[in-house]
């Protein structure tokens, strides 16, 4: 069983809130089209969603999230937007509709998260139509690079990966999603493969005044107030007092005029023949 790492604290759904189709999911809009059939998975308070929806409607678009209530404000959302969304609680691993039912399924910084993302694959596989489109894309946690050094900030993603490891995930899972495919069956070694596979990769990067105060911000109360905080304490992996070295060592680097951060980020669309 997988542990999310981030909980829904209001400094991680603030983060979350930022997020739109077009900072999150470029690499698949090119692919969509008025009428298609949308699953979002772990789509969270919707942001990402609803976007998409406005792109394909009319066509059938689901939002699904392990945890219901932040599907609350994903559908507040969409109905101050005027989207037609349908919120569902489930399991990735055992999604409530029938084979073959979307044209679309999108999963955003999801597969890090989960134990079997392989598994995930395949489920989102499963529900997906022939000529139908899988997309993902995942955070490299290992790749993230800021500037100026703080050693406070090497602290933090040290203490990250361990958290998220401990609690079933994988971090770095931006340079596995390739691999990960071939091993849900998605692509072949011999050339046989039942789906166009490709991969890219495209970065967040946050470097004015107002990016910095947003992101330090959001991370230095995560580091604090949050179920990772929480989690990384109950288990031994960093005390009360360390944590708070990390909130101070973000809220120096957004302080600073040159703080410079960028987080690399795996994608893979997957073409079903």
């Amino acid at each position: 069983m997988t542990t999310y790492t981030h909980g829904h604290a209001e400094p991680v759904l603030a983060s979350h809130r930022w997020r739109t189709a077009e900072n999150s999911c470029a690499y698949l809009l090119p692919h969509l089209r008025p009428g298609q059939d949308l699953l979002d998975l772990g789509c969270g308070p919707g942001t990402i969603t609803v976007d998409l929806a406005e792109r394909v409607a009319p066509g059938r678009v689901v939002g699904l999230d392990a945890a219901a209530g932040v599907l609350e404000e994903a559908s507040a959302l969409a109905e101050r937007r005027g989207a037609a969304v349908e919120w569902v609680t489930g399991d990735a691993l055992a999604l409530p509709f029938a084979d073959a039912s979307f044209d679309v399924v999108h999963a955003h910084q999801v597969l890090q998260h989960v134990a079997d993302p392989v598994g995930v694959l395949r489920e989102m596989a499963r529900v997906l139509r022939p000529g139908g489109v899988l997309a993902v894309r995942d955070v490299d946690y290992a790749a993230t690079t800021w500037y100026p050094a703080e050693s406070g900030l090497d602290a933090w993603l040290d203490l990250y990966g361990r958290v998220a490891r401990s609690n079933g995930g994988e971090p770095d899972a931006g340079r596995r999603l390739l691999a990960w495919a071939r091993e849900a069956g998605l692509r072949q070694d011999d050339g046989s493969a039942v789906a166009t596979v490709t991969a890219s990769a495209s970065a967040w990067c946050y470097a004015s005044p107002d990016e910095r105060e947003w992101w330090g911000t959001s991370w230095a109360g995560r580091a604090t107030a949050s179920a990772f905080a929480e989690q990384a304490v109950a288990r031994g992996e960093a005390s009360a007092e360390q944590l708070e070295e990390i909130a101070a060592a973000w809220r120096r680097w957004a302080a600073s005029p040159d703080g410079w951060i960028a987080l690399l980020h795996g994608e893979l669309l997957v073409q079903l023949r």
